[in-house]
């Protein structure tokens, strides 16, 4: 279980940094570039994605068993003093953002959209 942890960290530590190489015009590029905003869109979701099963894999990993929700799994780690309570708090908003990339992409508001990025 370890080595698939630290596999899924690496992971989006990568992702991550794909995504910090797009951020100089990302707006703009976002409007006006189809191949660009599904790139974008697809590490986004690779991300929250990510970062959600690695909650999933911690809980399971410290037998705390199976969350209902992805936002239940990270407050979870709040709550049992894993994670910061605050912190857990403030990033289980990262499974909202997850939903919406999966299910909602479609629908994006490029104000809103860029707006919940600065919260995460």
């Amino acid at each position: 279980m370890r080595h698939r942890i630290e596999a899924k960290i690496k992971r989006i530590e990568y992702y991550l940094e794909l995504l910090e190489s797009y951020r100089d015009d990302c707006k703009e590029r976002f409007r006006s570039d189809p191949m660009f905003e599904g790139a974008l869109l697809h590490y986004l979701y690779l991300v929250s994605d990510g970062a959600v099963s690695l909650v999933e894999m911690l809980l399971k990993k410290l037998k705390i068993g199976r969350a209902q929700s992805y936002y239940e799994a990270i407050d979870t780690l709040g709550e049992r003093g894993i994670i910061p309570r605050e912190f857990a708090y403030d990033f289980a908003k990262i499974s909202s953002f997850r939903n919406f990339l999966a299910h909602d992409y479609e629908k994006i508001e490029l104000k809103r959209f860029f707006g919940l990025l600065k919260i995460l």
